[in-house]
């Protein structure tokens, strides 16, 4: 009995002791889930900036190879390529629909680079694509906290 009784006199003693404990150790671990949750929404807003960047600098080029018919300048369908694999890229590692899309926007590129000069239909579809991109980064903006 003597036992028990030191051990609760111990437990009386050393509450607050305990209690601190506790409590940071809690704290340790919020902070800890709350830090790689803020890197995760960091690293989730960068790259979709270079996407959404990337997907403004390949829609100047499908508009100067559309519009200018420059093929050799500003609307170089290398300097699209170039761009498109970027987008690409970078798209995959985002959340949400994003991938999708990046990938989606690859495809069309690769249907219809071709035709972007005189082909309405070729800068419809890829102007399609670009815009669904850019509306399922935002919405991936949108939902970060």
């Amino acid at each position: 009995m003597s036992n028990t009784v030191r051990i609760k006199e111990q437990l009386q003693r050393n509450a607050v002791a305990l209690i601190s404990l506790v409590i940071a150790i809690s704290s340790l671990g919020y902070n800890t889930w709350r830090n790689e949750a803020s890197e995760h929404n960091r690293n989730q807003r960068l790259l979709s900036m270079e996407v959404l960047r990337n997907v403004g600098e390949l829609q100047q080029v499908v508009y100067h190879r559309h519009w200018d018919m420059d093929a050799t300048d500003k609307g170089n369908p290398r300097t699209g390529w170039a761009l498109v694999l970027t987008i690409k890229d970078l798209a995959q590692v985002l959340d949400g629909q994003v991938p999708v899309s990046g990938t989606g926007l690859w495809q069309v590129w690769d249907r219809n680079w071709q035709g972007l000069g005189p082909d309405r239909e070729s800068y419809d579809e890829i102007i399609d694509a670009i815009a669904t991109l850019r509306k399922d980064t935002h919405a991936l903006l949108q939902s970060l906290d």
